[in-house]
């Protein structure tokens, strides 16, 4: 292992943009980081994994603490500023009222600013599976109790036989309330889902992505239009999106020019934080300091965030960037 490069990572100021927040909690008995990463043989086991932590958030002081724990282990990171993914309907099928759900997070958002130093903002999704009335559900949640801080419209769960386009309506009304839209598209189904993520939703990012790579003339479009994918090494090995770390499509993407920021998906599942997820894109995919540095960077410029806190974010990573240019050089 790189030493160097695992300090350069861990000092680096960085964005996550792609983190689902019952992805984030750990199971009783759980050890984060234990040094193997659960591969499932399927989707649907995923899924059953992600279920159980759903339940366990099961009331508004469950919420608020989850973002807590969650802020700190970001923060514990070097992560300045993240957009947290939550799934409205599952909570409140659990029996969360509307306006506690909305106050946990807003509780939750409130107390990690101060404790953690991490700003958070919210990203309200859709599971495609529970179809396109769903979405319209969350959407009204979404414009009657969005929390502060709420930024984007998304749309998850499984790709295969879900097609982006059964959803449009619900995100033409988040587009019009003012909501970004970045739906999942391209993890599992085709590069014509990350067109129809496009067209059809308006999507400004996109989760994943990563089957774009199979697309010349997508690629191209996806570098012209500055639409970044967020991509999630680990997360794609263990869910069998790819064959494993070695066969992922990261640096193809990059050559093409596409906008790439990297993130960590479900952490808590995936046993990685976004330190490893950058320190794996360099020891298993080859990429070096400048390029790691750049999808930080894109991060930034892909975030939702306020201008100003853009700037402040952006000189950070740039007072980074040239102290470690200066260190190296006085090392030589």
């Amino acid at each position: 292992m790189d030493m160097d490069l695992t300090a350069f990572v861990a000092a680096m100021p960085k964005v996550e943009l792609h983190v689902h927040l019952v992805g984030s909690v750990c199971m009783r008995g759980h050890r984060h980081h234990s040094g193997g990463a659960p591969r499932f043989g399927a989707f649907a086991d995923f899924a059953t994994a992600y279920g159980a932590r759903s339940r366990m958030l099961g009331t508004g002081a469950d919420l608020e603490a989850a973002t807590v724990d969650l802020a700190r282990a970001l923060g514990a990171a070097r992560v300045r500023y993240a957009e947290v993914t939550v799934t409205p309907l599952s909570h409140l099928a659990a029996g969360i009222d509307p306006d506690e759900l909305a106050e946990s997070l807003a509780a939750g958002r409130r107390r990690v600013a101060d404790e953690c130093g991490v700003r958070i903002a919210w990203v309200f999704d859709i599971s495609g599976d529970l179809g396109p009335a769903a979405g319209l559900e969350t959407v009204r949640w979404v414009l009657r109790h969005g929390p502060e801080g709420t930024v984007g419209f998304g749309l998850g769960g499984p790709e295969a036989g879900i097609a982006r386009a059964a959803f449009k309506e619900a995100f033409d009304q988040a587009i019009r309330a003012g909501l970004h839209s970045v739906p999942h598209a391209g993890e599992t189904a085709g590069p014509a889902s990350v067109r129809s993520a496009i067209d059809d939703l308006g999507a400004e990012r996109i989760g994943h992505g990563i089957r774009s790579a199979e697309d010349p003339a997508l690629l191209e479009r996806l570098a012209a239009e500055r639409v970044a994918l967020e991509v999630c090494p680990t997360s794609n090995a263990c869910t069998g999106a790819v064959a494993d770390l070695a066969a992922h499509p990261l640096p193809r993407l990059l050559e093409a020019g596409v906008p790439v920021t990297l993130a960590t998906d479900n952490p808590a599942i995936f046993d990685t934080d976004l330190n490893r997820e950058y320190v794996l894109a360099h020891e298993a995919l080859g990429l070096g300091r400048a390029e790691l540095l750049a999808m930080a960077a894109t991060g930034i410029e892909a975030a939702f965030c306020p201008p100003a806190l853009r700037r402040e974010l952006a000189a950070e990573l740039e007072r980074f960037a040239q102290s470690s240019h200066s260190a190296d050089r006085s090392s030589t």
